[in-house]
């Protein structure tokens, strides 16, 4: 009998490499994150939503993942920040920009259909902002996509 597995179809825990946790931090709290009460020079959480939000230190997380710490299997990906229209993907950018972050794109019109920008953390991690004409936010701010078809 062959039994089926999957992943679980949620992501709970997204973990950024940085090289300073405490600066990090920092930046984060700034952008208007609220870091979780546990403390830890080595680990900083944030509940986003559902979604957690850790800041963990370069060299360790490599250590942990066993890869090497320039950024093989660390860096080539993008968080986003979902929004409810351009003026909120505007004022996001805007705002990170404030806190410290490099921009790396300003908001526009893109390809696919909707209004996006992005911008770099202090590591390098990037944050696209977009606003998405295909999808839709729920009561508490998460996306939704269309259902798969039948």
């Amino acid at each position: 009998m062959k039994t089926t597995r999957t992943v679980p179809q949620h992501l709970s825990l997204v973990t950024l490499g940085v090289r300073d946790v405490s600066a990090s931090r920092a930046f984060y709290e700034a952008l208007g994150l609220a870091a979780s009460g546990f403390e830890s020079d080595d680990i900083a959480f944030f509940d986003m939503n559902g979604t957690v939000l850790a800041l963990y230190g370069r060299e360790a997380l490599a250590r942990d993942a066993n890869v090497p710490s320039g950024g093989e299997g660390i860096r080539a990906s993008a968080c986003a920040f979902n929004v409810a229209s351009e003026t909120d993907v505007d004022a996001v950018v805007a705002h990170a920009e404030a806190c410290g972050a490099r921009i790396t794109r300003q908001p526009e019109r893109v390809f696919w259909g909707g209004y996006s920008g992005y911008f770099a953390d202090p590591d390098g991690h990037l944050w696209e902002v977009a606003c998405n004409p295909i999808t839709e936010l729920d009561e508490h701010g998460r996306l939704t996509v269309p259902p798969p078809k039948t």
